[in-house]
């Protein structure tokens, strides 16, 4: 067992950064990611890291002096959140694309306007086909994990991606909680030393990063960097075995709570899901069986082991902490791309929460599950999407 503290979901990714030691970051303040990056520059100042900090005028800035140190052949990280991830838009899709594994834990907070500074998960969702990799954290113990096993899955020979490690703002990043730290040689030791793979600083082979690609091969490329994704999934699944060797913390692509036999499905991500499963265990008492999956890798999506995990259940609740105007929620979209490929198709429904911080409550769950059992018994489903905790 680890040092066990009481810290914050920040504080604990701040931890995994210093212990990690990347060899650049470049960072522009933003809450709710400010404090984290505070803590790790306090780290640089105390000698506890030699990692360059790289002081930037704007995000937009920060991730391109990211992609310079990363292409050079540094092993890179930084940290934003909502406003400061979609300035950083155009250069999200030059990172992925060129190859560069950067890690990026993004604390999840509300896009304006309305300004509000609060977690919701607007900003990762509309980043989700940039190309990076995202990965979600239920609360500070997962965010300290998942930090440290992106790097071993975006630094991976066979995968060279970016990654976001997701964790909702203020629910997790300022909140205490229990964490148990990895010992720093353990941590070392498991990440690995970082391999360049084409730095633009190799004189002697000189290259070009990005260049020009039009009709002749960009539809070619893309695909290509599609297929790389693919692989994703498998890396992530034999990370988090190694982890599980060394921790006794197992990780999977998502996670399924009273899943064996339920009839009943809720599918959320991050924070809310420990209110949910409290819930869920109240109704298992009354002889429901509603049970819960918890996605955690979000890009690429498992759509063949979701609708595996799915294929039983009767009626599935899609719980998103953010919109799609005119449309429906991101996660609903996912899940039902999943739930296509099955001959039995679950009924679905979709319920919007949470936004822009929005405290999610029990009865809210309650309610959900009251809903999912109706639509069990009936078959039918009245309204499909639906804004939940909203005022009157």
């Amino acid at each position: 067992m680890g040092k066990i503290v009481a810290v914050t979901g920040n504080e604990a990714v701040a931890e995994a950064l210093r212990q990690i030691n990347p060899d650049v970051c470049a960072a522009y303040p933003i809450t709710p990611a400010t404090d984290l990056m505070q803590r790790f520059s306090g780290f640089i100042s105390n000698g506890k890291v030699d990692t360059e900090m790289v002081l930037v005028e704007s995000e937009h800035s920060a991730m391109s002096a990211c992609i310079g140190a990363a292409a050079a052949g540094g092993r890179v990280a930084t940290a934003t959140s909502s406003q400061g991830l979609a300035l950083m838009w155009e250069m999200l899709y030059i990172a992925a694309g060129d190859r560069l594994p950067i890690v990026m834990p993004l604390v999840n907070r509300a896009l304006s306007a309305p300004l509000n500074i609060h977690g919701d998960h607007s900003d990762g969702m509309g980043a989700r086909d940039t190309g990076w990799i995202q990965i979600y954290s239920e609360n500070a113990q997962e965010a300290y994990d998942n930090t440290i096993q992106a790097f071993r899955i975006a630094e991976h020979l066979d995968i060279r991606l970016p990654a976001m490690v997701c964790m909702d703002g203020f629910i997790v990043s300022h909140s205490i909680e229990r964490v148990e730290y990895i010992d720093d040689d353990k941590v070392k030791k498991f990440v690995g030393k970082f391999k360049t793979v084409n730095p633009l600083l190799d004189l002697d082979r000189p290259k070009s990063f990005g260049p020009l690609i039009l009709t002749d091969l960009y539809h070619e490329y893309k695909r290509a960097q599609h297929e790389v994704m693919t692989k994703v999934a498998g890396v992530a699944l034999d990370v988090a075995a190694d982890f599980e060797k060394m921790t006794g913390r197992k990780y999977e692509l998502f996670e399924k709570y009273r899943m064996n036999d339920a009839e009943i499905a809720i599918v959320v991500m991050s924070s809310a899901a420990g209110t949910t499963k409290d819930i869920i265990d109240e109704y298992r008492k009354k002889g429901v069986k509603v049970g819960l999956i918890k996605p955690r890798l979000f890009r690429p999506f498992p759509f063949k082991e979701m609708a595996n995990a799915l294929k039983k259940v009767k009626a599935v609740a899609v719980m998103d902490r953010a919109d799609s105007f005119g449309g429906y929620g991101p996660l609903y979209y996912e899940i039902c791309g999943a739930v296509m490929t099955l001959e039995k198709k679950p009924l679905m429904i979709n319920k919007i929460f949470g936004l822009g911080g929005r405290d999610y409550l029990p009865d809210q769950a309650e309610y959900v599950i009251d809903e999912l059992i109706k639509i069990a018994k009936s078959g039918k489903v009245k309204t499909v999407k639906e804004y939940i905790g909203v005022k009157e």
